[in-house]
């Protein structure tokens, strides 16, 4: 499927995370230890926050490991909260547009995961949405359909709350046309201050997603790791798998669970539970 990163702490270079650790997520685009595919290389993107108002974003068709003008970027481009994504499609086509991060006035999204059987129930999740969202969308995936059935949900003032109730919503849908399990879903979210990220799919064997320890246990196991003595408390990473071989360095979500990151670094963690709608959308 895909692999994803994000960045939340003091500013870095976007190269240190994207090419210069052991297992960065443009090595784990050629060489995935946990991913379904082991190559990524149907798209890039890359999506940043810093001067300007709202996010940067590029993304690009070519695979992450041949794209000079992403590493020129990554080398010259500092942020304290970026989302990074490398694509292998589940069967929408390899264009621009398909490619992640998805954007909403500050909000990003990143998606590593699918809805199954998509294309039949496209139509009907489409209703869900608010129709200034038809004008958004300008690709084919099901990931920015995600997006924006969240946005239309309050993902704006709730994220959490919204991605339940878009999750509930798609595993209603897929319930009722007799498609089971319905979805894969790790999800990355940011609004430039905080970050959110879930992990969970229908079937309960999700992809996997790690999130770092706290910077200041990683920095008394691994004193002689430069890098690591850099890290400081308010930094946090989350990724699809480790980008480093590191003791003690890595968490891993648990099964059904969402994380939330503050301003400054603080962790939160609850169970995530899609809830079901109250009506079910007009089929027509």
């Amino acid at each position: 499927m895909c692999r994803w990163m994000a960045w939340h702490g003091q500013s870095v270079l976007i190269e240190e995370l994207l090419f210069n650790t052991q297992h960065s997520l443009v090595d784990q685009s050629l060489h995935s230890r946990m991913g379904a595919e082991t190559t990524n290389g149907d798209g890039f993107g890359l999506g940043w926050y810093g001067v300007g108002d709202g996010p940067g974003l590029y993304r690009s068709v070519a695979p992450a490991w041949g794209d000079a003008n992403l590493r020129h970027l990554a080398g010259h481009i500092s942020s304290p909260l970026f989302l990074a994504h490398v694509r292998a499609t589940t069967g929408t086509a390899i264009q621009q547009t398909n490619c992640h991060p998805f954007s909403h006035g500050d909000w990003l999204m990143v998606h590593n995961g699918l809805v199954n059987e998509f294309h039949p129930i496209r139509r009907e999740l489409m209703l869900g949405l608010d129709p200034s969202s038809f004008a958004e969308i300008e690709g084919t995936t099901d990931s920015e359909v995600l997006f924006h059935l969240a946005l239309a949900r309050g993902l704006e003032d709730d994220p959490l709350a919204a991605l339940e109730q878009t999750i509930g919503l798609v595993e209603d849908v897929q319930r009722r046309r007799g498609i089971e399990p319905a979805l894969q879903a790790s999800i990355g979210v940011s609004n430039g201050e905080m970050l959110w990220a879930v992990r969970y799919s229908s079937e309960h064997s999700s992809r996997t997603l790690f999130r770092s320890e706290d910077a200041d246990a990683i920095r008394r196991l691994h004193p002689e790791n430069a890098r690591v003595q850099q890290l400081l408390d308010s930094d946090r990473i989350v990724v699809s798998e480790p980008l480093a071989d590191l003791t003690g360095a890595w968490h891993e979500l648990d099964e059904s669970t969402a994380l939330t990151i503050h301003a400054g670094g603080e962790v939160e963690t609850k169970e995530f539970r899609p809830s079901a709608p109250s009506a079910s959308l007009a089929t027509g």
